[in-house]
């Protein structure tokens, strides 16, 4: 790829895994709007549930996450005294004691959620089947650091359902590890994710990462051909989002320490190769899976979606996100909690949602939503039908082909008609073909991660 079209096109715009996306959620949705939200859904309506942990034994200093250091375990366990309380006003709201809505997808994340004790994970676990009506299939994922993944907790993970456990690994080189204060040999890494598989537990993801300070192509190679014998059925592959004025630990990165944007282009193209050269298959830009796991099969199938986690074969209509910064996204729009721990604490505890923000979204925004969507996903959308699907009309979404010309010109996108797709060549640029049917975005705000 040659250096000027890097260049051109690595500009500020949303990871697009929702649409409006986070930073235009604004202060009008309310707690009593959010309830009304939940007491208006259909008994038979399937439900995906995410529970945030904003927890971790040491913070990484390239985190992006909403989380803090625990010195002790007490304010864990506080925590989640305030998290089982949200579980049961979710479920009242939903269902007046037990929520009816099957449950399709029950996924941990944080933070760490490998910070909690076996027993509380398992009273956790409790609470929610009590709460909710879980299908038989149901999928329970689980976020684990290896370096605090413990035998208790691998036990009760066992015990209580989980099906799919997904470590973070970002890279093995020491230097790089330092850099960004996570120290976690390929050791630590194998006997978490051999821990996991001895119980039973046999679908593995492992996310890495490239543009990490002091980060090198041979880094990235290195990482992956020590990573590939541990044959994870899932890899995503992000590209690290410095974003300092947000995330005020991530000024211990030193500007100078990071891959250029030719450097990163590298990285991610030399991972790229390797994984699809090892037999996974390429889903959207930044995931990579075995041909019979369930995202390879969704994408085969035209189903494979995208959420709050990244690509998923979920199809459940309603995700409801619990915990301090948790997001909901449900038809009529998406919810987000108080992010401050003693804030949201305080709110819960008193009875009442901790919605800080969140967004009604308009017949034009689903529209928008699925042709954005569709092309992470697909690579590909039908722009007609997606207009007549959701009674909106053509031209104000033809109104944005002007927007894509560039990317046509330089063989990035084809356009036949109304119908998009995606060029090979274009895959890793998806993100700024999604930014041209994106009304709410002012290119290059400082907010949104690079695209490459």
């Amino acid at each position: 790829m040659p250096t000027q079209l890097i260049a051109k096109y690595d500009t500020r715009i949303p990871r697009y895994t929702s649409y409006p996306t986070a930073p235009h959620f604004h202060a009008g949705i309310t707690p009593e709007i959010y309830r009304g939200w939940l007491s208006g859904m259909s008994d038979t309506q399937e439900l995906s549930l995410y529970l945030h942990v904003p927890y971790c034994e040491v913070i990484c200093w390239f985190c992006g996450c909403h989380t803090r250091g625990a010195n002790s375990y007490s304010p864990v366990a506080s925590y989640l005294d305030v998290l089982r309380r949200e579980i049961r006003l979710v479920a009242d709201a939903l269902g007046g004691g037990r929520a009816p809505q099957p449950v399709r997808h029950l996924h941990f994340g944080g933070g760490s959620p490998s910070i909690l004790s076996g027993a509380d994970f398992t009273t956790l676990m409790d609470d929610l089947r009590a709460a909710f009506t879980f299908r038989d299939d149901a999928e329970i994922a689980i976020e684990l650091d290896p370096r605090t993944t413990r035998p208790d907790l691998i036990k009760a993970m066992a015990a209580t359902g989980v099906t799919r456990a997904s470590f973070g690994v970002q890279d093995l080189t020491p230097k790089v590890q330092k850099a960004i204060n996570r120290i976690q040999p390929l050791g630590v890494v194998e006997r978490a994710i051999n821990g996991v598989r001895e119980v039973g537990i046999d679908r593995i993801n492992i996310d890495l990462m490239y543009g990490l300070p002091y980060q090198t192509e041979e880094n990235v190679r290195d990482t992956i051909a020590n990573i590939l014998p541990l044959s994870p059925d899932r890899l995503a592959v992000f590209g690290y989002a410095h974003v300092p004025w947000m995330r005020k630990h991530q000024n211990l990165i030193p500007d100078e320490s990071l891959p250029d944007a030719p450097a990163r282009w590298d990285q991610a193209t030399a991972a790229r190769d390797m994984l699809l050269d090892a037999g996974y298959t390429a889903i959207g830009f930044d995931h990579y899976a075995h041909p019979d796991d369930d995202l390879a099969i969704a994408l085969a199938n035209g189903t494979l979606n995208r959420n709050f986690q990244g690509y998923t074969s979920d199809t459940a209509l309603s995700l409801i996100g619990m915990g301090a910064s948790g997001i909901s996204e449900l038809p009529q729009g998406y919810a987000v909690n108080d992010g401050d721990i003693k804030a949201y604490s305080e709110t819960i505890m008193a009875g009442e949602f901790a919605t800080k923000r969140g967004i009604a979204v308009s017949v034009a925004d689903k529209a928008r939503r699925a042709i954005i969507e569709r092309l992470m996903c697909d690579l590909r959308v039908d722009i007609a039908a997606t207009a007549e699907l959701h009674g909106v009309d053509i031209s104000d979404l033809r109104a944005d082909y002007p927007r894509l010309a560039e990317m046509e010109i330089d063989g990035l996108l084809v356009r036949e008609g109304d119908v998009l797709k995606i060029t090979e060549a274009g895959r890793p640029f998806v993100r700024s073909a999604c930014a041209a049917f994106d009304r709410y975005l002012v290119e290059g705000e400082q907010r949104h991660s690079r695209a490459v």
